[in-house]
């Protein structure tokens, strides 16, 4: 089975040429705005492949001139796969650590012998301890460490780094806020080795590795910025979507203490190896024309009129000759003879985008819809992967589904248990033994247990303790009575609402596992009971703590899987995107309209997943609650679609259709 369909969607709008171009000339033409030395990969596993090769022939070559080989290593989820494919490599082709030595760049503080959420700790459990690596060659802040000779252990730290010659090759990964280690926002070029205080961004970054806020460190033992550019080499790794923001500034900005990353760029040897998905705001993807000729396609038409608008401040059709001249996108006239040619195409596939009818109308010419008429009415199928995306990201076009008479189902992939708050257990199991006591006053066992859930809550659970079994299962079932709340009062069929439990998540903890076979086989199992006409799925790759990304990854492969089947022939694939971000205006193929009414009742029904309101674990760097994001996205779509000189709506949802491979 294939697990990771996901990662080809960014590649079916990006030309190779723009980001692995084998023309001197042309690469330093498109990398002109680039300021720090960039490789962008097709997708994660390639640069994965590439630094790690890097690495391992620095190894070698230092082994052979007799000489040991210093690397600075971080933690995080970005070197992971890196630390993986050294492991492959010293397996499969006998690359040897014994020569190896490595400094841990940054360590949380204070430091404990637990190492759940210890950089050191990652580092030994994804590589040194599956090599054949000394151990009293790794340096790390450890528990001795504390408030009284912090200051002197710092010290040492860099003297142990003179004592070896200095860092040969540094492998970092950059934070949302622009750190390298944890050298925050305001960090000068000139430090060392030190203890720093986390920035509040970077502690909200932090906060979907922990279960709660208290347990999120606010405090770090880090190299310091001099300390890392005294390194010989320096690679900086950035995967996914969440970077791209943050990455545009390090690689095309100033050089800047309030984005620490930035100091990169006076690095004589030093580089950000990212892939597409992290590269996607840099000039040469975003907008190329701005560095040469274009390969033009449909939708890199629509990116360049709609970027062309907002310089101008004009609607498409007032767009004129000269200002296609003044703003580089003069191929585009010669192509198409005049500005207004390109404006009526640019705007009427904009306005073909827009439909009331998500489920395509019935009896109408569907040769300019985004959706067939027929089959009418449809089995739709929307995969959400926690319990309220479903509603979040497109509870108006459920809305508009379930009235146009489809029938509608909702299978939710995971239980999203790990996201409910212990209060909120607290809260429902006081009430379980109040009803108790009322309706089955003499059931002492479940009484027992009813306290002894509450105690464990209470008294008994420490920060970082996982819940019980019987805790897990109570989250689960607020988040599905929660979910089962808001189908109802959209008007979906209760036997429709459908909750996957897919195996991956079920480990109780904030890591969860991997995607398998097992979890596939649950949805190609569903998928083949439904045998929808049209599938809805989340495609919203920013997620910060991945879960979407994996549920996509299982819809995806279970979709392959049965693409011989003759009603998956028949069928269309529809992403939508999640409380993070919104599509691309160039890249949305149906844009579903929603009206003040239909708006308050997409919020109420968000508003029916009251465990996810202000005390959600995850809420991630946003401070709004869910309901405001999707609101304020989908206002945004909408002003944005007006300002083109489009009709003017509440609001919009949108989406992208995936085609599966043959």
């Amino acid at each position: 089975m294939k697990y990771d369909l996901s990662s080809k969607i960014t590649l079916e709008r990006t030309p190779e040429r723009y980001y692995r171009s084998n023309d001197m000339i042309e690469s330093l033409r498109q990398t002109r705005y680039e300021k720090l030395r960039t490789k962008i990969f097709a997708e994660a596993n390639e640069g994965v492949s590439f630094i790690a090769q890097n690495i391992a022939t620095l190894i070698r070559e230092k082994e052979k001139q007799g000489e040991r080989c210093i690397l600075g290593l971080s933690g995080g989820l970005s070197p992971l796969g890196v630390y993986d494919e050294l492991v492959r490599l010293h397996k499969e082709e006998g690359l040897s650590f014994a020569d190896v030595v490595v400094f841990n760049v940054s360590e949380f503080f204070p430091i404990h012998d637990r190492e759940m959420h210890s950089n050191a700790g990652l580092i030994r459990k994804h590589l040194l301890d599956k090599v054949d690596f000394n151990a009293e060659n790794f340096y790390t802040p450890d528990s001795t460490v504390n408030r009284s000779n912090v200051y002197d252990f710092c010290r040492h730290y860099e003297e142990l780094i003179e004592q070896n010659d200095g860092l040969d090759l540094v492998l970092v990964s950059v934070g949302l806020v622009g750190n390298i280690a944890y050298n925050e926002p305001g960090s000068q070029v000139s430090t060392l080795t030190r203890l720093m205080l986390l920035d509040n961004e970077s502690q909200r970054d932090l906060k979907h590795y922990y279960s709660s806020i208290s347990e999120v460190p606010d405090s770090a033992v880090t190299m310091g910025l001099s300390t890392l550019l005294n390194a010989k080499q320096v690679v900086l790794l950035a995967w996914g979507e969440h970077k791209s923001s943050i990455l545009k500034e390090i690689i095309e900005g100033k050089v800047d203490d309030n984005v620490p990353a930035s100091f990169l760029q006076l690095h004589k040897n030093a580089m950000a190896a990212i892939d597409l998905s992290a590269a996607q705001q840099l000039t040469r993807i975003s907008h190329p024309w701005l560095v040469g000729p274009c390969e033009w396609n449909d939708m890199l038409i629509r990116r360049a009129i709609v970027w062309l608008c907002v310089q101008t401040d004009k609607p498409i059709l007032k767009l004129t000759n000269k200002d296609y001249n003044q703003h580089g996108l003069d191929e585009l006239l010669a192509q198409y003879g005049s500005a207004y040619n390109v404006n009526i195409k640019i705007f009427n596939d904009l306005q073909h985008t827009i439909t009331g009818w998500p489920g395509g109308k019935p009896n109408a010419d569907d040769s300019n819809r985004p959706e067939r008429a027929t089959p009418y009415p449809k089995r739709v199928l929307v995969f959400s992967p926690h319990p309220d995306d479903d509603v979040i990201s497109m509870g108006g076009t459920l809305q508009r589904l379930v009235d146009q008479d489809h029938d509608v189902h909702v299978a939710y992939q995971t239980s999203g248990n790990i996201a409910v708050g212990d209060e909120e257990v607290i809260r429902y199991v006081s009430l379980m033994l109040n009803v108790l006591d009322r309706f089955d006053p003499q059931n002492e066992s479940t009484r027992e247990k009813y306290a002894g859930i509450l105690h464990f809550l209470k008294d008994t659970k420490q920060v970082g303790d996982c819940d019980t079994q019987d805790v897990l299962y109570i989250k689960a079932q607020i988040r599905r009575e929660e979910a089962r709340s808001a189908c109802t009062f959209i008007g979906i069929k209760p036997e429709n609402v459908h909750f996957l439990d897919l195996p991956f998540y079920e480990t109780g903890k904030v890591q969860k596992g991997k995607l398998s076979d097992v979890d596939i086989v649950k949805v190609i199992a569903l998928l083949d009971e439904v045998q929808p006409h049209q599938i809805f799925v989340a495609g919203d790759l920013a997620d910060p703590h991945g879960t979407h990304k994996v549920c996509l990854d299982a819809a995806l492969a279970a979709i392959h899987e049965l693409r011989d089947k003759a009603w998956m022939k028949e069928c269309r694939i529809w992403m939508y995107r999640g409380a993070w971000a919104e599509w691309e205006i160039d890249h949305i193929e149906m844009a579903v309209p929603i009206s003040p009414e239909q708006l308050r009742k997409k919020r109420n029904s968000v508003l029916k997943h009251q465990s996810q309101m202000e005390s959600a674990p995850f809420l991630g760097n946003d401070e709004r609650l869910f309901w405001q994001r999707a609101e304020e996205r989908n206002q945004a779509t909408a002003l944005l679609y007006n300002s083109l000189g489009l009709a003017s709506y509440e609001a919009m949802e949108a989406f992208v259709e995936y085609k599966p491979e043959l």
